[in-house]
């Protein structure tokens, strides 16, 4: 084996160390300019002497997020009630009734109980399916059974919603609906499924080593299959 150079030596250490220190710091970041924004937004509009400048003569990091958070929780808890609820539906029905403003309502409150939606399990599975074509296999997310009309049109019984992301924008893709049998399920989980498609093939998770339903259900696929 050769050695390697002072050079080589001195690159490797370097790149070995960004690697450690950059996902620590991007996080950090990230986190900051988040509070240090919703900060700047917040704490302009409150009364000076409920300022942290005006309670404890210095400026505190994360005061007007915590203020936000407050206020957020406040009004869940109003709304759940008699009068909460009867205020939502005026709200609600002047908007309805404002052209361009009742589009642009109707489809962020949309995206937002998809978000948010605490009932919501998102996608159930990993999985592989052959796509654009046979032989060509990509990484697909079942979300649920589809229902409706297509599966009526299309006439082969029941069939899977199954979303195909794109690399490196995962939130960007393909929606497709297959048979349960052109599915192979992965062991690996949604979110291991996500971090392979966003860094396209460079993370690669861990093999577990419990073996679901699924895992031998593929096994036995590709035995049978082997066998012909």
């Amino acid at each position: 084996m050769q050695k390697q150079s002072l050079i080589q030596k001195t690159r490797a250490n370097f790149l070995t160390g960004l690697i450690l220190v950059l996902p620590i710091g991007i996080t950090f970041y990230l986190v900051w300019a988040t509070v240090t924004f919703i900060d700047d937004i917040i704490v302009p509009w409150l009364p000076k002497q409920f300022t942290p400048n005006g309670v404890f003569a210095q400026n505190v990091p994360g005061f007007g997020v915590l203020f936000f958070l407050i206020v957020l929780t406040i009004i869940g808890a109003l709304a759940k009630g008699f009068l909460g609820r009867q205020i939502i539906r005026l709200g609600e029905y002047i908007v309805n009734k404002t052209p361009i403003i009742r589009s642009i309502y109707k489809a962020i409150k949309q995206i937002a109980e998809t978000v948010f939606n605490q009932n919501n399990q998102s996608f159930q599975k990993a999985c592989i399916i052959q796509y654009p074509r046979i032989g060509i296999w990509a990484i697909a997310f079942v979300s649920t059974t589809a229902k409706g009309e297509i599966p009526v049109k299309i006439k082969k019984g029941e069939l899977l919603t199954v979303f195909v992301p794109t690399t490196p924008n995962p939130t960007s893709g393909f929606l497709l609906f297959l048979e349960e049998k052109d599915i192979v399920y992965l062991d690996m989980s949604v979110e291991d499924a996500a971090k392979l498609v966003i860094s396209a093939g460079l993370v690669l998770p861990e093999i577990p080593e419990r073996k679901n339903k699924y895992s031998k259900l593929n096994k036995t696929l590709h035995k049978s299959s082997n066998k012909k």
